[in-house]
């Protein structure tokens, strides 16, 4: 009995299968390369996404800033008119109109400066220096002039606002990744009236200590060009471009019908796998800008939309 069981066992440990060296080198090199397949498609996947998100982001700061002008510009040369009241307010807005030939203390509703960066509170002309002078046309700049009414401020009811949106330069906390952000500031125009006086003055001054009021509210990063072209009501460019600086110009500041603008974005990360070659550089072009052409990795795209003002009225004040 014990031989046979013997015996049984030696045949049985003949019949188990091993598997061989060169059968397991087989299944390491089959198991490696469908890890690298998998590797693959999930690598080609996610820059898909990346790039996709890139996009998206890009598409997103153009619509949110488009939203933004689209509101104020249509706000330009607004004039609240109260009516008749029991308030002791005037019926309508007794603000003075400010005609200057500079943009410090003009009162007009839209005032475009091209390719012109930076922006003082006080109006002045900024000292921002571009990255690049020789060939760097970003951006144009944009002011907008329109009033309000607040019947809880006693001392001065009308408001008059002006809000200006305008690039500057800015990079990384280490200095890298030089680019450009839209800004966005707000002054009012404060009457000189004391509580004593029963009058309602004309006089006032542009001011930036109003609650409501803010220089340099961060409104989009990473922007390759702002621009914005001033149209008539037959929607032609109107010329010479509207301007307090002369007469001929400050009248066309009134004819103002449209705007056409023009936003340019950059992605924040780089979207293309290799720089262009020489040649083959990346375009981006505008309305009255030269092509300029990129060869790093960056994706740009523009958004262009038409905006209609509303309240600009050419009533021959200049």
């Amino acid at each position: 009995m014990t031989v046979k069981v013997v015996r049984m066992k030696k045949r049985y440990l003949k019949s188990i299968a091993g598997l061989t060296l060169v059968e397991i080198l087989i299944g390491i090199v089959v198991s490696s390369l469908m890890m690298a397949a998998m590797y693959s498609t999930y690598s080609i996947v996610n820059n898909s996404y990346s790039q996709v998100v890139d996009k998206a982001k890009i598409s997103r700061s153009s619509r949110d800033l488009v939203e933004l002008l689209i509101r104020d510009i249509r706000m330009s040369g607004f004039k609240y008119y109260l009516g008749t009241n029991e308030l002791g307010y005037p019926e309508q807005s007794y603000l003075e109109f400010v005609g200057g030939s500079s943009i410090k203390e003009s009162h007009d509703p839209i005032v475009i400066v091209a390719n012109k960066l930076g922006h003082n509170i006080d109006g002045t002309d900024s000292t921002v220096t571009k990255n690049d002078p020789t060939s760097d046309l970003c951006c144009d700049k944009i002011h907008i002039v329109f009033e309000d009414f607040n019947q809880n401020d006693k001392l001065q009811p009308y408001k008059k606002y002006k809000l200006t949106y305008y690039a500057s330069p800015t990079q990384d906390a280490d200095g890298t990744n030089q680019r450009y952000a839209v800004y966005k500031s707000k002054i009012s125009w404060k009457q000189k009236r004391s509580s004593e006086t029963a009058s309602w003055p004309t006089e006032g001054d542009w001011v930036s200590d109003c609650t409501e009021c803010y220089h340099e509210q961060l409104v989009k990063d990473y922007v390759e060009d702002m621009e914005f072209i001033a149209l008539d009501q037959e929607g032609r460019k109107l010329s010479p471009d509207p301007s307090p600086s002369n007469n001929s110009a400050r009248q066309n500041l009134y004819k103002i019908r449209s705007v056409d603008i023009r936003l340019a974005f950059r992605s924040e990360n780089e979207f293309f796998r290799f720089e262009a070659r020489g040649g083959n550089e990346r375009q981006l072009s505008g309305f009255s800008r030269a092509i300029r052409k990129y060869s790093d990795r960056y994706l740009r795209d523009s958004v262009v939309v038409t905006v209609y003002t509303r309240n600009i009225i050419d009533d021959g004040i200049f």
